[in-house]
Parts: structure tokens; sequence; C-alpha cells
């Protein structure tokens, strides 16, 4: 198996004892950096109302990112589809990919990564979608055909027969579905797209989900039709000291466990996760997670992705690193790119195109 192409999902974190609006701006500097580094992509998460988390809309920071970088493909990780109407969802994707063009196969940088999750507590989740009903409804498949039929176009009758996604004349971006259990890997071979799975927090096996992926996986009929690739998203805590690499793992370990116990705060930092009186609900938190996370050296992290790549057949590997201190955190992105022997923009356009990866 080659390496795994390397990317990057961030979820702005917010660290304690900063403004939560400054995460906001490290996104766009993380952006510069692994886009140096040799990164082939770069998404932003949809959350709401976690102290930890500042990157509430994508779409926004999709576009901040997009224009302070050139070589990066920048896109979402994901739109939680059942939080949006499906016209908005491919106006706004459609707009950003004629901002934001490429001359690849797909035509721009843009990807479309669509999620079914609320993002956040369900209380929330009813302010986002306006009622209990359709924070109950199972209507994700329904929902994805809307947002390609703006595009692509309705059957002849359809009520939305005739309405389009403007501007009209650029493409819907690749679109991947995002997924923590089998029903993704089953969803995105069923509509034909790419798969991202979250190693990261997922319960599933990772192998297994890409598998049902692989195995049920039928071309699309609409334009800009994928082939199967399949993205895996880990935890990563890369440094030169495998000490501190453990300590910064320790941290987002308690954030985590905080955010799972009713609890959810800023982004610890390693001293304070030493500090921290740990209870025994957030120690059965760290355990779990532990086989979640990546952490170590260099030379560790490089061979444990690979395990992981390996394992779950994965095309891609997509860092997750929420790190306190902003200067170890781009430096953990730049020394798992040294690690696997990647390098700046010239190789990230040499880097296969959608049609091949």
């Amino acid at each position: 198996m080659r390496d795994p192409v390397l990317s990057v999902l961030d979820l702005s974190p917010v660290p304690s004892g900063t403004p939560t609006s400054a995460a906001l701006h490290e996104t766009i500097e993380l952006g510069r950096t692994v886009e140096r580094a040799g990164y082939r992509r770069m998404w932003l998460a949809e959350h709401h109302g976690i102290p930890s988390v500042a990157s509430s809309s994508p779409e926004i920071l999709i576009q901040a990112v997009a224009s302070a970088t050139s070589t990066l493909r920048v896109g979402s990780g994901g739109i939680m589809l059942p939080n949006h109407s499906p016209l908005k969802v491919a106006e706004t994707f459609r707009a950003l990919a004629g901002l934001h063009p490429s001359q690849d196969p797909s035509g721009t940088r843009i990807d479309l990564g669509l999620g079914r999750a609320p993002g956040t507590d369900p209380r929330t989740a009813i302010a986002l979608r306006r009622s209990r009903e359709a924070l109950t409804a199972d209507d994700f498949p329904e929902q994805f055909a809307e947002v390609r039929g703006y595009v692509d176009g309705f059957p002849e009758g359809h009520h939305f027969a005739g309405i389009a996604a403007m501007p009209n004349d650029v493409p819907l971006p690749p679109v991947w579905i995002l997924a923590s259990s089998y029903y993704g890997g089953q969803a995105a071979a069923a509509f034909g797209t790419g798969f991202a799975y979250a190693g990261h927090f997922g319960g599933a096996d990772p192998g297994q989900a890409t598998r049902i992926y692989r195995e049920q996986f039928r071309p699309s009929d609409a334009a800009g039709a994928q082939d199967p690739h399949v993205i895996l998203a880990a935890a990563v805590m890369c440094h030169e000291d495998p000490e501190r690499a453990r300590a910064m793992g320790r941290a987002h370990a308690l954030s985590m466990a905080r955010l799972r116990t009713g609890n959810p705060g800023p982004l610890p930092s390693p001293e304070e996760a030493v500090a921290h009186d740990w209870s025994p609900a957030e120690l059965q938190v760290e355990q779990a997670m532990a086989s979640k996370m990546t952490v170590g050296t260099p030379d560790q992290v490089r061979d444990d992705l690979e395990r992981r790549a390996r394992e779950a057949d994965a095309d891609e590997v997509m860092l997750v690193t929420p790190i306190h201190d902003i200067a170890e955190r781009r430096r953990s992105y730049e020394l798992v790119a040294q690690a696997f022997g990647v390098s700046g923009p010239a190789v990230t356009n040499a880097a296969p195109s959608l049609a091949q990866v």
C-alpha cells in the first residue's frame, strides 16, 4: 500500500485563557502552515454551542482559508445537512466553487463534506432546526437528492423542478459523506461519493466501514462523478519529546472527558490536565479515547498512522490536532509532514487528481 495522502480537519479549537474569536484567526494561519508543509486538503467542521470549538460556520472559514492559500483544497468537514436548507447548501458551495477554481478535473479547490449529525446537544439542535419534528426526521437521502437536484435538475413533475442553485455555470464541488457509523459508508456507496470516517471519535470499526463502502460503491451518473476514495480522520499529537506529546494527548482527552460528562470548557493545557482532579467518569472517557489517538515522536506517529491507514484501507489520513499552544500545534503538523516526506505547494500541485484518488 502506498503512503496515505495527508490532510487536515480543523475545529478552530479554543485554548483556555484566549478569546474565542482568536481561534478563527488561528485557523487561517494554520491553513497557510499546512499548505507550506504539503498537506493535500484542509476541512473545517460544524459544531455549535461547544466552548472548546469556534467552528460553527464552516462555509465562512472555507472562504477565509481558501483566500489565504493557493493550492490547498479547502472544504467542509462537514456541513451538517439536516441543519440547513439543501438549496442554500447548493448555492453556497457553488459560489465557493466559482470563487476558487482549479485546473484539476473537479474545476475547483473546494470540497463539500456532508454529515447528518446535529453537531451539538439536542436542545441546541432544536434551535438550529426550528422544531422537535425536524430533529427526529430521518430524511438524509432525500435531502442529499435535493442538493443534487438544484445542480443537475429534478425529474419532470418534481415540485422543485426549474429551481437551480446559482451561479449555474460552475459545478457542485466534489462531495464526501462523513460518518462515525456504518450507515455513512452505505450512504456514500449508494450516492457514489467519497467517504470520510471519523476515526478520532467514531464507534464503528473503520476497516469494516470501508469494506462496506468499497463493496457497495456504485458510480453516480451525476455531473462530476467520483471514484471511490476513503479518508480516515485521526487525532494526532506529535512532538520531538515523547513525554510532551503524551501530555498534549492527555489534555485533549480531558477536553473530551469534560464534554462527554456534561461539563464542557475551553481546551485545557497539558499543565491544567496534570493539575486536574480526574473523576472516575472522566478517567473512563480517557481510557476509551486512548485507542483513537496517535501520540508520540514523528517516527512513532508515522508508524501508527500507516498502521491505521492500512487497517482501514484508507487512501488519505486527515489529522485532527487540538493542541493548546499555537506554536506546538503548528509544529505538530509540520513534524508529521516531514516524517512522511511530503513538502510544500509544488508537491501539493502534483497530488493525484480527484479522478485518480
